[in-house]
Formats: structure tokens, sequence, C-alpha cells
């Protein structure tokens, strides 16, 4: 259990473009929810999703079968892992979250500010 369930930020019925119009809704960098991946993919099976000038991010959140650990995004050399999906919300809610643009190639940075809700 990736410790999702009782959270606020945890949107478990929400789809992709539901959570991507609740962050556009709510205008706010920082925004942000965790919804379950569209793919099923139990090496995937979270999304973070993060609003930041004007744009929403879709950030995979892996499970890496190996440690049972959590990380973001692609994976990479030195990543950050963690035990479970809530830790890596409280992280990034205190240090901030590296947004990747692949279309435009540009980073961003941005702590996750506010839980978005999606009803």
């Amino acid at each position: 259990d990736a410790g999702v369930h009782s959270q606020a930020w945890y949107a478990a019925t929400c789809d992709r473009k539901m959570a991507e119009d609740a962050l556009y809704r709510s205008n706010k960098d920082g925004s942000f929810l965790i919804r379950k991946s569209s793919g099923q993919d139990s090496r995937q099976p979270y999304t973070l999703v993060v609003f930041y000038n004007r744009r929403v991010y879709n950030v995979p959140i892996r499970f890496i079968e190996s440690t049972r650990q959590y990380a973001l995004g692609r994976e990479k050399s030195g990543e950050e892992r963690f035990d479970s999906v809530a830790e890596i919300v409280e992280n990034h809610q205190r240090t901030s979250l590296v947004l990747i643009d692949s279309q435009n190639n540009t980073k961003d940075s941005t702590k996750l500010k506010h839980i978005v809700r999606v009803s």
C-alpha cells in the first residue's frame, strides 16, 4: 500500500482529463493531486499532476519492485527513492520538484503547495 487512500491529495476516481481540468481551474502554481496512472502498469501505479506557470505536468510515479520503493519520472542514476507515495508528497512540499517539459525541452521547479480536490 502506497499510503495514498486516506490522503486529501489522492483523487481515486480521477482520469487524466479530469485532473488537468481541476488543476487549470485552480490556476495556482504548485497545485497538485495524485491519480491512478492511465496505463494500469504495476511498475507505474500513480501519476503526480502538478500545475505550474499555466501548464499541467503529469509526472509518473514508478514502483521499484526490487526495493519496494517509489520514484518520480524516468529512471535515472542517483534518483531519490521513497518508501511511500505520501513521502514523495511530503518531501516535495518542503523541497522543489523539477518539472521537465519534454516538448519545449525546458525545466521549471516548484514545491507542492495546494492540494486540489476533484469534485
